[in-house]
């Protein structure tokens, strides 16, 4: 493999500039090339999991069910934190990175004549790998938003919107109801519906788009699963699951409160597939078992790994520090995007943080790359325990001295260039 390194790291170098530059919403460039490969998205039998938080966890949740049931099952998902192969997987596996590189260098001449983005070319080479595969199951998570979102090519066996919240409203809408609107776009014309979202009035404004959309059947959380009496430990996260009358306790290793839901709405989603496809209730909890997901509260000695793009992601690993209790004092490494609410997400971390260390992204791209002097000096004013240091690896070795836990957190960058730099595997051991 070492003498395709070279050619790889330069065709997904070129894949990245070529096609970054901006979004481009809609579904016909994905249409196009995918109808020039064949139309293998129209071979898999998907899952499609949208929303503003919680996407990750329901797709490894529900790879993790269906495998234990014995099926091969594919997963798409982004962006990656080290390793562009992340993002595509079978049974945990990812794409080779010859297969990558063979993919490129036969469609993207006919990409560029179309168009298509970056996510456009890597959803067409996803699909294709997939199909190729013969995969029994895809779980497939939107890139942004849902409805002109490139996976939204999909007729998928359900369709699942886990949570809203505000997130690329330059792109989505500045109010949670139009957010709303924007995800529930997957919702298809005779296929199941799972939703997720704990606020009432949201959950009820995803119901009506489910219907208008002739969802059939849609589920909803707290209705036939229902979720209580939730523990969290430096574990695992245990809750009980109710379904009509039977309660049984369930344990994931992913940890937080959030966690529980989104565990109950993966068993919901593989549930609506049909009852064969979920194992025995007995039996959940040891399917979960094996549950790996990177970069959300992954523990490594005294480090944790956490991304949080929004406050709302902020105030979930909060909630989650105060149950699980790490060792203190505890130090926050952020970097965060510039076009993202970082005042809000350091408000939301600062009552579970005894000292702030403002850094920055090396793999940040430069026109959205936030100013760590702007944060130090909003920490300072609002009377917070704050440093500056714009390395990162000066900032890890500062965030290690005098602490018990360095939670590294901000955007998938962050976290991704730290997992590098501390040589921490984005892949299930």
């Amino acid at each position: 493999m070492d003498d395709l390194l070279t050619p790889y790291s330069e065709a997904i170098q070129a894949l990245f500039a070529r096609t970054t530059g901006s979004i481009k919403p809609g579904l016909e460039r994905t249409e196009a090339l995918l109808a020039e490969l064949g139309s293998p998205h129209e071979e898999l039998a998907a899952i499609h999991v949208a929303g503003t938080n919680g996407k990750g966890s329901v797709v490894a949740t529900s790879e993790a069910l269906l495998r234990a049931g014995g099926f091969k099952v594919g997963r798409y998902t982004s962006p990656h934190l080290v390793d562009f192969r992340e993002r595509i997987t079978v049974n945990g596996r990812p794409i080779s990175e010859a297969e990558v590189l063979e993919f490129l260098e036969r469609w993207i001449p006919t990409a560029e004549k179309m168009g298509a983005t970056f996510f456009e070319v890597t959803t067409a080479l996803a699909f294709d790998w997939l199909a190729r595969q013969e995969v029994d199951f895809a779980v497939i998570e939107t890139g942004l938003g849902g409805r002109l979102d490139s996976t939204n090519v999909l007729m998928p066996r359900v369709a699942t919107v886990t949570s809203i919240g505000l997130d690329h409203t330059d792109l989505l809408g500045d109010t949670l109801e139009s957010i709303a609107g924007e995800k529930a776009g997957i919702f298809k014309r005779g296929v199941p519906a799972v939703i997720g979202e704990p606020a009432a009035a949201i959950r009820q404004l995803l119901v009506a788009h489910a219907k208008a959309h002739g969802a059939e059947p849609v589920i909803v959380l707290g209705d036939a699963f229902g979720v209580s009496d939730i523990r969290v430990s430096l574990g695992k996260t245990s809750f009980t699951l109710r379904r009509g009358q039977d309660e049984r306790r369930v344990e994931t290793p992913l940890l937080g409160e959030h966690q529980a839901r989104n565990t109950a709405i993966a068993i919901a989603a593989v549930a609506s597939l049909g009852e064969d496809y979920l194992p025995p209730r007995n039996q959940i909890s040891k399917a979960l078992a094996n549950v790996f997901l990177p970069g959300r509260f992954q523990r490594r000695g005294k480090f944790i790994f956490d991304v949080a793009h929004n406050p709302d992601g902020a105030r979930t690993i909060a909630e989650t520090i105060r149950a699980a209790k790490p060792p203190r004092p505890l130090a926050a490494m952020v970097a965060v995007l510039a076009d993202k609410d970082w005042r809000g997400i350091i408000r939301e971390l600062a009552p579970v943080v005894d000292r702030f260390l403002f850094t920055s992204a090396p793999s940040a791209p430069p026109e959205r790359s936030w100013d760590p002097s702007e944060a130090f000096s909003f920490a300072l004013e609002e009377g917070l325990v704050a440093e500056l240091e714009p390395d990162m690896d000066a900032a890890i070795l500062r965030g290690l001295k005098d602490s018990g836990t360095l939670l590294i957190t901000g955007s998938f960058h962050t976290v991704g260039d730290a997992m590098s730099r501390l040589q921490v595997s984005p892949f299930a051991a």
